[in-house]
């Protein structure tokens, strides 16, 4: 299902989580601060591809740096685009080609929604809510915008993978 593209989101420590993605050809890890909802926002951001929207923006305080993924989707596509700045608190308004691009593919849709829900059930069954909120500290388990997309995943990609099978309670 998922072809070469690889992603994964771990809990590291307190507060932080390694983020890494790859494609068969490149691959990028990033240490994510706690300081923004970052996995909520990114399941956001991949679920608003299956909507009305062409382009999705999310940003990811490294503390200090910042790094941005601009999705932008390309029919059935997606072309991912990863960005970094050097300082979050002087980049947060700064239009994305000032960043430094550091990594990028082009997937489809259905790929990317199906490897983004899979990590996201890892860390959940991993550590649960409660486990994620005292590891993440800021901000619960972000379980609305995981049903969210794997509804619009399994009805929009006809996934039949069991973790992207909608619940009875979705």
């Amino acid at each position: 299902m998922t072809g070469g593209l690889r992603f994964s989101w771990e809990l590291r420590g307190s507060g932080w989580a390694a983020c890494r993605i790859a494609d068969g050809r490149a691959e990028r890890t990033d240490i994510v601060s706690y300081c923004t909802d970052a996995l909520s926002d990114l399941l956001h951001a991949v679920a608003g591809l299956y909507g009305a929207a062409d382009s999705q923006r999310v940003s990811f305080d490294l503390e200090p740096a910042e790094v941005r993924w601009r999705l932008r989707r390309r029919g059935t596509d997606v072309e991912i685009i990863i960005y970094q700045f050097p300082d979050t608190f002087t980049s947060w308004n700064a239009p994305d080609d000032e960043g430094t691009r550091c990594w990028h593919s082009t997937q489809p849709r259905s790929t990317l929604g199906h490897v983004v829900t899979e990590a996201a059930e890892a860390v959940l069954r991993t550590h649960g809510e409660a486990g994620y909120l005292e590891k993440w500290g800021q901000h619960s388990f972000p379980s609305a915008a995981l049903d969210n997309l794997r509804r619009l995943h399994q009805r929009d990609d006809a996934c039949r993978h069991e973790n992207c099978q909608v619940s009875a309670d979705s």
